[in-house]
């Protein structure tokens, strides 16, 4: 049975355009060039950060956001970033009785801007900079079973990527949700792992509380 459902972030509540093209800005590429690589390294099953070295070898993406940060230009997303589905599908899932929470690789800075966004329609918000580790270690879905006060297996772990949410999820005893939007869901939509793995296939997230209430109902 499921009884609580933690979200990842880039691509699975948040639309992150806006801020990859302000990378490409920062890099001084155009966003369609930018866009096209940044599609490319993942299509070939490479790090997304790999994009940034193909621009400028050499890139390290800590130290250009601390960087950009001190230029008046740090990461940045709101409410008009969320996907239009999050707030009502996390409302439906809590007056269903689930217990909610977010967690994802993310910076201090964008967990501040989660926690001032929806730190009042979930139970939990923690980030990988947080824990102190990065999906897809083991470690990270262990700190996620640790702060979800239900077993493992009642957890439904939502994210857009095989690699890094579906298949860590599913090997740390969780149930999973792959939900099709953004580059690396689009990629792998069609994959054995995409097909096989996930415990649910989404289009929106407006298809989980019904998708969840019927996965009880059938006593699993």
């Amino acid at each position: 049975m499921i009884r609580a459902v933690v979200f990842d972030v880039g691509e699975c509540l948040v639309d992150e355009t806006r801020e990859y093209g302000t990378w490409a800005d920062w890099l001084g590429v155009p966003r369609h060039t930018f866009h096209a690589m940044f599609g490319a390294v993942i299509a070939q099953g490479r790090d997304y950060r790999e994009t940034f070295q193909e621009f400028r070898p050499g890139f390290d993406l800590y130290e250009e956001r601390e960087k950009r940060a001190a230029a008046g230009h740090p990461e940045a997303f709101g409410e008009a970033d969320l996907y239009e589905d999050v707030r009502p599908a996390l409302a439906q899932l809590r007056d269903d009785g689930l217990w909610l929470g977010i967690a994802g690789n993310q910076t201090v800075r964008a967990g501040r801007i989660l926690r001032e966004l929806v730190s009042g329609d979930v139970d939990l918000i923690g980030t990988s900079d947080d824990w102190g580790a990065s999906k897809p270690d083991p470690e990270f879905f262990k700190r996620v079973a640790d702060a979800v006060p239900f077993d493992v297996d009642s957890i439904l772990y939502v994210g857009d990527r095989c690699d890094n949410d579906i298949r860590p999820a599913v090997q740390a005893g969780m149930h999973t949700a792959l939900v099709r939007r953004g580059p690396w869901a689009t990629i792998q939509w069609s994959s054995p792992e995409a097909e096989q793995l996930p415990t649910f296939r989404l289009d929106s997230l407006l298809e989980l509380p019904h998708g969840v209430r019927d996965f009880n109902g059938s006593g699993r």
